[in-house]
């Protein structure tokens, strides 16, 4: 089939064969290639490229999702890193309560056995004020006093000291010149303590000034 399309009488007419088969030697044609395309204009982006209109865009909203989950993931590093001190100085002040619960009650379990020693103590002492603390049992004495003393028990009460009543325990009282203010004139029982714990008061005579 054939087509002929008038143009100006100068040029005559021009004929294009688009059959299919040649009718000479009748080979079948193959179809006319597509013409290439042309150099890109001016301002346009190369071929093969997103535009404005496609690629850029998407290009920008990636770029802002990157930086609101980087945003976030900040957030949450902060809140946990939060968490993890908050709970490393819960930790430590349990552990310094349960330290001091833990000293509180040794010290209370050796009081209450030392308590129960006060009383040869005080017979060690009144042994050596009268010089009879000799022989074997000067040896067993002091063996006694060494071992309550590594244990933490610490004898106080002496004459002269101001008088306190959180530690003493006044059996007498009197007037004298010789002080100026409650003094511990004479002590009758010396007082035992555990660290801060009183396990027992020193029994004194007092004298107020005059």
């Amino acid at each position: 089939m054939t087509e002929t399309h008038s143009t100006d009488e100068h040029e005559g007419p021009v004929i294009r064969d688009k059959r299919r088969v040649d009718p000479v030697t009748g080979a079948v044609r193959e179809p006319a290639a597509e013409a290439h395309p042309g150099p890109p204009q001016p301002g346009s982006p190369p071929h093969g490229q997103p535009g404005p209109a496609d690629g850029g865009s998407v290009g920008l909203d990636a770029a802002a999702a990157d930086d609101g989950e980087l945003t976030e993931l900040q957030q949450q590093l902060a809140e946990r890193t939060t968490d993890l001190q908050r709970v490393q100085a819960e930790y430590a002040n349990y552990r310094r309560r349960v330290e001091r619960d833990r000293e509180a009650t040794r010290e209370q379990a050796v009081g209450n056995v030392l308590a129960n020693l006060l009383p040869v103590l005080d017979d060690i002492g009144r042994a050596r004020e009268h010089g009879e603390l000799e022989g074997g049992f000067k040896s067993v004495g002091e063996a006694l006093e060494q071992t309550v003393e590594k244990l933490g028990l610490t004898r106080f009460g002496q004459a002269g000291d101001p008088f306190a009543p959180t530690v003493h325990e006044a059996l007498t009282h009197a007037h004298s010149d010789e002080v100026s203010e409650a003094t511990c004139v004479q002590v009758f029982q010396p007082g035992y303590r555990i660290g801060d714990r009183v396990v027992r008061p020193a029994r004194v005579a007092v004298a107020d000034p005059a």
